[in-house]
């Protein structure tokens, strides 16, 4: 079961990378590049900081499901981009699982709580700064106000503290990636922005 929700979370990141190629203009292959590393990124940074074979690397299914959204966007794009908000909610639920996912795999390596979280943060959004940094831009997460990276830190961070406390399993990991879900969904519901440093105003 965990595996499939980790193939979804995957699917839909991949997803957004595709989308970044169409709008960058890219041929095929530069859109399947960006989309496996949106998709696999952070697990694969989380995993050779952790010194084990990255999880992408266990399993076919890692690698064609990111080529399988990659097919899609490919053909049908402005469908894919009409239902951008489903795919936000979706991205919101894969946001949710792996930095709960990412920050409990750190602690069964023996890494402390504090960086466990932040490793589980990277989890989460690591695959979104590589994407943007591919396709020649500031990555999102530095100037996109909107709360992104936040939602991951508390999932982790309550993961990370349920671990700490003996609860493992499915519930903690439920409870800290519906807790990231859940912010990260009122985020954009109600616009929720991360201030600025004083006295600067917000771009036009």
């Amino acid at each position: 079961m965990s595996e499939i929700l980790d193939l979804v979370g995957i699917f839909v990141f991949a997803l957004s990378g595709a989308l970044m190629g169409v709008r960058k203009r890219l041929d095929v292959v530069g859109m399947a590049v960006i989309a496996e590393m949106t998709a696999l990124g952070g697990g694969v940074v989380r995993d050779l900081i952790l010194n084990v074979r990255p999880t992408a690397f266990q399993s076919s299914g890692y690698v064609l499901v990111p080529l399988a959204a990659t097919v899609i966007v490919f053909f049908w794009h402005p469908h894919v981009a009409r239902v951008m908000p489903a795919i936000l909610v979706l991205d919101a639920a894969g946001l949710g699982l792996f930095c709960a996912v990412g920050t409990e795999k750190a602690l069964d390596y023996g890494l402390g709580p504090l960086h466990a979280a932040l490793l589980g943060v990277t989890t989460a959004v690591g695959g979104g700064m590589l994407r943007d940094v591919l396709a020649g831009e500031i990555p999102t997460l530095l100037y996109d106000r909107q709360l992104y990276a936040v939602p991951a830190t508390l999932g982790s961070a309550v993961m990370a503290a349920l671990y700490t406390n003996g609860l493992h399993g499915w519930p903690a990991t439920l409870a800290a990636a519906l807790l990231a879900f859940g912010l990260r969904i009122a985020a954009m519901r109600y616009n929720w922005r991360a201030p600025l440093a004083r006295g600067v105003k917000p771009p036009e």
